[in-house]
């Protein structure tokens, strides 16, 4: 299944499916939210979408939903350790975006001049979690992902090299699109065999596979677990392959007026302007 969140032309938010290139409303109380419809577990979420209503055809994408908390994982990809000029970690590298960073498909990256100029791409598999873990196996943990996304880890290296750690740099407000719809996996297949792109004004400037992963999804998911509990809601970034603006040479950073398009294979492209300003 492809579902995801829209507004439609009242303005309300509804949690749909999408079939066919058109989304429809799932068969479930209006205001509820699609993380909401996920943690009641695989066959009511099912349920709710074999009973889905529509088309929408007005329905614009919105982000897919409202994590209670994102988990990103650094240095986790073969081709970007080589490219950083770095040493490969003997454990996941974890630190957090703030859930207010959160933007969907087409809304604006705002970089702030006064904050940041070196701003980044990203390009990630997401995995949104379905179901409470704690202690988990790496089966287990594997078993609890409700479905995939696609996220850009938008990032500010100035403020992320100079503080020391990595939080601040990583959750400016509009610092990480989500979208264009959660892929359960059932029909995402293997997340370890997967192609992520990202483009900037058409140019392909990140290509690669999850396959160059250090640390799987199922790994990474059990180490999260016994540090701290997952639920229901929660998105995990597992990580971004080689072609960082930061690395090249010369280095290269998003300007407002740029257009930069993130993919993953098996679930879509997540579009996003750069604009100047200050983010509300």
């Amino acid at each position: 299944m492809r579902l995801g969140t829209v507004r439609v032309g009242d303005g309300a938010r509804l949690a749909a499916v999408e079939r066919d290139g058109l989304w429809h409303a799932l068969d479930v109380p209006a205001g509820t939210a699609l993380e909401t419809v996920l943690a009641a577990g695989p066959q009511e979420t099912l349920r709710a979408a074999r009973g889905a209503v529509g088309p929408l055809p007005d329905a614009v994408p919105l982000a897919p939903l409202r994590p209670g908390k994102i988990v990103a994982i650094g240095l986790n990809y073969l081709d970007h350790i080589r490219e950083a000029g770095m040493d490969k970690p003997a454990r996941p590298l974890m630190f957090a975006k703030f859930p207010s960073s959160v933007i969907g498909p087409g809304d604006p990256i705002v970089i702030d001049g006064e904050l940041t100029e070196r701003v980044d791409w990203e390009v990630e598999l997401a995995a949104v979690i379905g179901t409470p873990l704690r202690h988990a196996g790496p089966a287990q943990a594997l078993a609890g992902v409700a479905g995939y996304t696609v996220a850009n880890d938008v990032s500010a290296r100035d403020l992320q090299f100079a503080d020391g750690q990595w939080t601040r740099g990583k959750s400016l407000d509009t610092f990480c699109p989500l979208g264009p719809a959660i892929v359960t996996p059932d029909e995402l297949g293997d997340p370890q065999a997967l192609r992520l792109r990202t483009t900037v004004n058409g140019e392909t400037v990140q290509d690669s596979t999850t396959a160059e992963m250090i640390f799987g999804v199922a790994e990474l998911l059990a180490f999260c677990s016994r540090s701290f509990t997952l639920r229901p809601g929660d998105v995990v970034l597992t990580g971004t392959p080689w072609g960082c603006g930061e690395f090249m040479d010369p280095r290269r950073s998003l300007r407002p007026g740029d257009v930069v398009e993130v993919s993953v294979e098996g679930i879509g492209d997540l579009r996003n302007p750069v604009v100047a300003g200050t983010a509300r």
